[in-house]
């Protein structure tokens, strides 16, 4: 029998690849690769105060693309290449053609596709860590942080766990597609990360709700259908256990997601988008260390616990911790990801199907990778018990790595820039650190360098731009004048311009009502346009009554309730006192 023309090996297809695994192995890396581009990124980008929309999209963004460099240059050979020491490679580049076209060390498919599934697994740690540093950390800082963690602290988590010749791999730990390597390291080195930064500023970690949830929803549907090559494509091949670690990957998310809502309605009365999203991703990480190995109903129980505990760390213990109040986890990743990736790495040491463990490790040995439960069944506890154990060390190794190789990480770059943004910086978010706004709602899209600069529309406020000059939200002006002689008090001018290009202002003066309305005009000029004619009138107004005051050039700013939405009230000020 002959085979086709298109399945001949000739030099573009050795005889040791397999088409279909190469097919395979390219999709799942391209599904992981969205999960962080742009799946976290609209997560983040969508999930945030609106003032710190760009900088957390833009951390993910940066990350996906420095790792990348690392992992070529030195990474991947540091992770999985020839062992330097019994948790670390020895660092050398992956970029030689010979190299990269030669079968892998696993799987019948180049090594450049190893290389490039491998790199979406390792660029999604450190955009997780970012998740729990969002608001506040210096953009410098961790330009630096994330090539010196990926380096020092993912590659030998990586290389101990995955590589065979890793030590832990050696004894026997079971993580299928990194509920340890990645979810567990990411969470503890964001906790972590977190404490030396310090918290958001006060007014931020009190109130800091989603500018768009629905564009967040749209990046949990990408993060979740992309988990299907995250945990399909851990077994290096288009197999029966790829099959079975994608469906339980999905069973144990829906259980788990449905968990968290009905714990939210019965606590809270309400169910809970945000919620329901946290709920899914606490059962994707649970069932990411033995997506393969377990049987499909013990999924179900794995999304069962992973939408309760969690939630029971997250809602309940974490006001009761002195040291879960006092960290700042932005987006709780240590609850997400740290303790969902523990628990999921116990409970595969629980339910983890000796016939399914063979499969997918492709060992004869019985008395390895066989969960406690079933070696309660089959007469084997003792294997059972040493595989618990196994997989307790393992977190613990994980835990204490990510503690001291973020600390020092920290302290290092502390010495070199401030981990945290300056109290300026915080305050205004995206404007002071990147001179870019997320939301250009008017003033035909123009973009402007700094607010503080911008005289385009107006005098320059060093607070928040000039009286009118602001281009991306409505604005309320309430001013107040105080003469001592009249019984005038107030003059307010609400200024309007919602979907349609027309700036009016309506002014109370006492018992006088004044309106004003702008020509044609881009938005800018109308906005100067107003500005000016309500200053007349209200310099009209005092010369007329004799009112022994002088109207002020510039205007004091006073707090909004919250700048965060682009529907909520607008900021207001008020005049100098005195004047």
């Amino acid at each position: 029998m002959e085979f086709p023309p298109n399945l001949l090996p000739d030099e573009a297809n050795p005889k040791w690849m397999n088409k279909g695994d190469n097919a395979w192995q390219l999709t799942a890396a391209t599904l992981v690769g969205l999960q962080s581009v742009p799946g976290l990124i609209i997560i983040y980008g969508g999930m945030v105060k609106k003032k710190w929309a760009i900088n957390s999209a833009f951390m993910a963004f940066y990350a996906f693309a420095v790792v990348l460099i690392c992992w070529v240059g030195w990474g991947f050979h540091m992770s999985f290449g020839e062992s330097l020491i019994d948790f670390w490679g020895k660092p050398a580049v992956a970029l030689d053609q010979k190299y990269l076209l030669g079968q892998a060390f696993l799987g019948y498919f180049p090594t450049a596709t190893m290389v490039l599934f491998q790199f979406v697994f390792a660029a999604i740690t450190p955009i997780l860590i970012g998740g729990a540093l969002l608001g506040r950390m210096n953009f410098i800082a961790w330009m630096m942080f994330v090539p010196l963690w990926h380096t020092f602290s993912y590659t030998i988590g990586a290389f101990s766990i995955w590589c065979p010749e890793g030590w832990l791999a050696k004894l026997g730990v079971i993580d299928f597609a990194g509920g340890f390597v990645i979810h567990l390291s990411s969470g503890v080195a964001g906790f972590t990360a977190a404490y030396w930064v310090g918290p958001r500023i006060d007014k931020d970690r009190e109130r800091f709700p989603p500018n768009n949830i629905l564009l967040m929803l749209a990046g949990a549907g990408l993060l979740w259908m992309g988990w299907t090559g995250f945990n399909g494509g851990a077994p290096y091949a288009a197999s029966t256990v790829a099959s079975l670690a994608a469906l339980n990957t999905h069973v144990c998310a829906a259980t788990s997601l449905l968990t968290w809502l009905l714990l939210d309605t019965i606590v809270f009365g309400k169910p809970s988008v945000i919620g329901a999203v946290q709920g899914m991703i606490t059962g994707l990480v649970c069932i990411t260390p033995g997506a393969g190995v377990v049987q499909c109903w013990a999924a179900i129980l794995m999304g069962l616990i992973s939408g309760s505990l969690p939630w029971y760390t997250m809602m309940v213990l974490h006001n009761k911790l002195n040291l879960l109040k006092h960290v700042d986890d932005t987006f709780a990743v240590f609850h997400t990801h740290a303790i969902a990736g523990g628990l999921g790495g116990i409970l595969t040491g629980f339910f983890a199907m000796p016939k399914l463990s063979r499969l997918f490790f492709q060992v004869p040995d019985w008395e390895k990778y066989i969960g406690l439960a079933y070696g309660l069944q089959t007469g084997r506890t003792s294997a059972g018990l040493k595989q618990m154990g196994i997989q307790l060390i393992g977190i613990f190794f994980i835990v204490c790595l990510n503690i001291v190789t973020t600390s020092l990480i920290c302290l290092f770059i502390k010495l070199i820039v401030p981990l945290r943004l300056n109290e300026e910086e915080l305050r205004i978010g995206d404007d002071a650190v990147h001179g870019e706004e997320a939301y250009a709602l008017w003033s035909d899209g123009d973009r402007f360098e700094n607010a503080k600069d911008c005289k385009e529309h107006g005098q320059k406020n060093k607070q928040r731009g000039d009286q009118f000059g602001r281009s991306n939200c409505p604005h309320n002006i309430v001013s107040s004048l105080s003469p001592g002689a009249t019984k005038i008090r107030i003059m307010e001018a609400q200024l309007t311009d919602a979907a349609h290009p027309r700036v009016r202002a309506t002014i109370n003066l006492g018992s006088e009502t004044f309106s004003v309305q702008a020509n044609n005009g881009v938005l800018s000029e109308q906005l100067v346009s107003v500005k000016e004619q309500s200053m007349s009138i209200l310099k009209d107004f005092i010369t007329k009554h004799n009112i022994p005051t002088e109207v002020p050039d510039e205007p004091e700013e006073v707090s909004s309730e919250d700048d965060n939405d682009i529907s909520a009230k607008p900021p207001t000020k008020k005049w100098k006192n005195g004047q």
